[in-house]
C-alpha cells in the first residue's frame, strides 16, 4: 500500500472511529446504503444537554418568538436554541439563564466548548460557531435542608 493511500485510510478511520471502513463523508452523505440526515431538533437536544451540564447554567430560555411558538406546539426541547446549517457546518445560538455570582465569560466559554465538542462528536458535523446569549441571571435554587436520617433497627 502506498504512503498516500495509507495516510488517506488512516485519516478516514480517524474521522469515523465507529466504522473505520467508512469515511466521515460517507457516514454523513449519500452512499450506496442511502443517506443520513440529522434534524435540527436533534442537534438542539444535544446542545441542550451539553449546556445544562456546565456549572452555573440554570436553564435555556427562549425569547418572545419561542414563547409564541410554544403556544402553537413547538417542543420545549427546541426553546432557547437556534440551529443553522451553513454549507457543511453548523452554527448555534443559545439563550441561557445563569446563576447569580458566576463569572459570565468563563461560563459562556465552557458552554461554547462543551456544546461544540458534543455536537461534533455525535453528529460528525463541524461546528462553525456557538453564540451564547445570556438571557437572564437568577439566584440558584436553595438546597433543601438536610434532615438527619432516622435509624432503623
Amino acid at each position: 500500500m502506498s504512503d498516500t493511500a495509507r495516510s488517506h485510510k488512516d485519516k478516514d478511520a480517524a474521522l469515523s472511529p465507529d466504522h473505520p471502513e467508512l469515511s466521515a463523508e460517507h457516514v454523513e452523505n449519500s452512499n450506496e446504503l442511502g443517506t443520513v440526515q440529522i434534524h435540527n431538533s436533534v442537534i438542539a437536544a444535544i446542545a441542550r444537554v451539553a449546556a445544562l451540564k456546565v456549572a452555573g447554567v440554570l436553564e435555556l430560555s427562549g425569547g418572545l418568538v419561542d414563547g409564541l411558538a410554544g403556544m402553537i406546539g413547538k417542543k420545549s426541547g427546541d426553546r432557547g436554541i437556534r440551529v443553522e446549517f451553513e454549507e457543511n457546518s453548523v452554527s448555534l445560538e443559545m439563550h441561557v439563564v445563569i446563576a447569580f455570582g458566576v463569572r459570565i465569560p468563563h461560563v459562556a466559554w465552557q458552554i461554547q466548548t462543551e456544546v461544540r465538542k458534543a455536537v461534533e462528536q455525535m453528529t460528525g458535523k463541524p461546528v462553525k460557531a456557538v453564540n451564547v446569549v445570556i438571557q437572564s441571571v437568577r439566584m440558584p435554587p436553595a438546597a433543601p435542608p438536610s434532615t438527619p436520617e432516622e435509624s432503623t433497627l
